[in-house]
């Protein structure tokens, strides 16, 4: 059996150890310039990090208002701020960037072996797009708030008096961000792939960002136009969504979903590629049914584009509608169960390696699998009817993007650390925060789906008397979550300033990424390295003498 050692051609190794990190050259002006792809991700973590902080805060907020019945923190109008930016700016510089832009910016390249991405300069571009399209988001947060709810629904939007012309542009920017990222993966894994890395040897990983970086380019362009039509509509009055001026409001819930819910895949999809490596790593297993998650990330890819109708049940379109987009739900199920399946399937009989990665990924099956499963009430019309605009949709949608996507990014987060900054973090804070986030977790969002099915809405800041102990209980969660995604990210900061040093391959990967230099050096390897083996060949576990021994 191939071992990792193998997979590099002969002479790469010793080639490897002359020359410095991508870390060495200091001076602000060295990042601000760099087209290191891998200081350009550290800069999106940088930045990711920062809005999940400021989207986190105003979660807890908005939690501790919902402790009682009456609103006895904020008013309803500030209150409709508060959760329309948490969602914007959590949807819009969190969630869609956090894992493409970020891990993806730095270990791509590296999983290829290459040098850098295709267009290093459009890489940088995307980021300075980045940073202008947040820039805008950050002044409707300091002018007069946004309080549309993150989807913008007209006709509310196009009547406020809120910020929203600054933060649609602000979205409608960050939009060629998105594009620009997505373009130059995409030419990336199809042109710089080293000698060996065919498209039966790619990492799991890397099938999830092209399949999300396909999403990225052929569906942003639709929301980019939504958004200027919107804009366009309360600067010069032309009546396009709005009906007093003889729009069709209906007509922009087509155009934002369309693009919308690809963008739930654009989120989840790199969540999915993830787990794959973390499951396989961890487990020291070959991935079971390779193709079939490969494929199934395409599959996904390209249903997402057939589904937005889901979300327009009660919207007055024809029963022959909701009666498709009702069956193309269940479908786009189907590729989703075969990555769960395969991840269970890698688990049984694996080596399994109870780290903090390891721990996270577990955290990720179980909140998926109930986020999954509970899409299948909306997806069907009956219950759906019942169950739209409550808080059972609040709990699905966080169990699919938080329990899912966010879960995903900070267990990625754990496991490329020792690559990206050369430090090893505290195994017993990894595995407390994740304790905590799991039970945390569990806690604010579950008792959600009860009171959703009672009929609670979403975005009421006073409720009855009868939902007070879910929502008590809910804001707790929300302390203890709080307090372990705080944990986390200390483990990681403060790991920068300890003195344990990461190994080159502290766990035992196979991929390109752990067979350069730990942290790696400006351009990733020295020489060509050449692979003759699969990124997941792990040598063969012998359970005879574990099964002796039981």
């Amino acid at each position: 059996m191939t071992t990792a050692t193998d997979t590099i051609s002969a002479g790469h190794h010793e080639a490897e150890s002359h020359g410095g990190s991508y870390l060495d050259r200091k001076g602000v002006l060295s990042w601000i310039f760099t087209l290191d792809h891998k200081r350009i991700g550290l800069m999106y973590l940088g930045a990711v990090s920062l809005f999940f902080l400021i989207a986190g805060l105003l979660a807890v907020a908005v939690r501790y208002e919902l402790m009682t019945a009456a609103p006895d923190l904020v008013d309803g109008n500030t209150y409709n701020k508060l959760f329309t930016l948490h969602g914007a700016i959590m949807v819009f510089l969190v969630i869609i960037p956090s894992i493409p832009a970020s891990l993806g910016n730095f270990v791509l390249p590296l999983m290829l072996g290459a040098k850098d991405v295709a267009f290093p300069r459009l890489n940088l571009l995307s980021l300075w797009i980045y940073f202008f399209g947040a820039s805008f988001m950050v002044y409707s947060i300091l002018d007069k708030g946004l309080d549309t709810g993150w989807t913008f629904y007209t006709p509310y939007s196009t009547s406020t008096s809120t910020a929203v012309i600054s933060a649609t542009t602000g979205a409608f920017i960050l939009g060629f961000s998105s594009i620009l990222t997505g373009l130059n993966f995409i030419v990336t894994i199809h042109k710089m792939r080293a000698p060996g890395v065919t498209w039966t040897r790619l990492p799991l990983f890397l099938w999830a960002i092209y399949s999300t970086s396909v999403i990225q380019v052929l569906a942003t362009p639709v929301l980019a136009i939504t958004l200027l039509l919107l804009i366009i509509e309360r600067t010069l009055g032309i009546g396009i969504f709005d009906p007093a001026m003889g729009g069709d409001p209906v007509l922009f819930q087509h155009f934002f979903w369309f693009y919308s819910h690809p963008a739930v895949y654009i989120m989840i999809l790199p969540g999915f590629g993830v787990i794959s490596e973390l499951v396989t790593v961890h487990s020291r297993k070959h991935i079971f049914g390779y193709k079939a998650i490969a494929l199934s990330s395409l599959a996904i890819a390209i249903i997402s584009f057939l589904v937005w109708g889901h979300h327009m049940f009660v919207s007055g379109q024809s029963e022959l509608a909701s009666a498709i987009f009702s069956f193309l739900t269940f479908a786009v199920a189907v590729p989703t169960a075969i990555k769960v399946f395969s991840w269970v399937a890698t688990l049984y009989k694996g080596s399994i390696h109870y780290n903090t990665p390891m721990c996270y990924a577990l955290v990720f099956l179980f909140l998926f699998t109930i986020g999954g499963l509970t899409g299948i009430f909306l997806g069907t019309l009956s219950t759906d009817v019942h169950l739209h605009d409550t808080y059972f949709v609040v709990a699905h949608f966080h169990y699919v993007m938080m329990g899912g996507t966010l879960i995903a990014f900070v267990g990625g987060l754990f496991h490329w650390w020792p690559k990206m900054t050369g430090k090893m973090y505290s195994e017993f804070a990894g595995k407390l925060s994740a304790l905590l986030v799991f039970i945390g977790f569990n806690l604010t969002f579950f008792p959600q789906f009860i009171m959703g099915s009672q009929g609670m809405p979403r975005r009421y800041h006073e409720y009855l008397p009868q939902y007070q102990t879910y929502h008590l209980w809910s804001s707790i969660g929300s302390f203890v979550l709080a307090a372990g995604l705080f944990i986390a990210g200390g483990a990681l900061f403060f790991s920068l300033f300890g003195s344990r040093k990461a190994e080159k391959n502290p766990w035992g990967g196979i991929s390109l990424e752990w067979e350069t230099t730990t942290p790696p050096h400006e351009h990733n390897f020295h020489g060509q390295p050449a692979v003759n083996c699969g990124p997941y060949d792990f040598p063969e576990i012998d359970h005879t003498q574990e099964k002796a021994h039981a």
